[in-house]
C-alpha cells in the first residue's frame, strides 16, 4: 500500500513504524504489510538480516515488548493487533 491515508488508518501501524525506524539501521529494508480480517489486524514486518537480531532482542524481549504494546494500542481502538516477523530468505 502506498497511499498514506490507508496505511495510517490501522491502529499501531504508525507506532510500529516509528519504533522500528529508531531500532534498525537499514531503514530501506523495512517493510510493514498489514491486513485485517475477522481475527483482527495483522502487521507483518520484514527487516534486513543484519537488523533481525535488533528486532528480536536478547531472548526475544524486544519483540515481546512490541507485541504487548501493540495489543494495548489495539485495545484502545477496540481491535486486536498481532505482529508477525518474516524470517529473511
Amino acid at each position: 500500500m502506498t497511499d498514506e491515508t490507508t496505511t495510517t488508518d490501522y491502529p499501531g501501524y504508525a507506532f510500529l513504524r516509528y519504533v522500528l525506524e529508531q531500532i534498525i539501521e537499514d531503514k530501506d529494508q523495512l517493510v510493514i504489510e498489514q491486513q485485517e480480517d475477522d481475527l483482527g489486524i495483522l502487521l507483518t514486518v520484514s527487516v534486513s538480516d543484519s537488523d533481525m537480531g535488533k528486532l528480536i532482542g536478547k531472548s526475544g524481549q524486544t519483540i515481546k515488548a512490541l507485541r504487548t504494546l501493540l495489543r494495548i494500542v489495539g485495545g484502545n481502538a477496540d481491535k486486536r493487533v498481532n505482529l508477525k516477523v518474516l524470517e529473511p530468505a
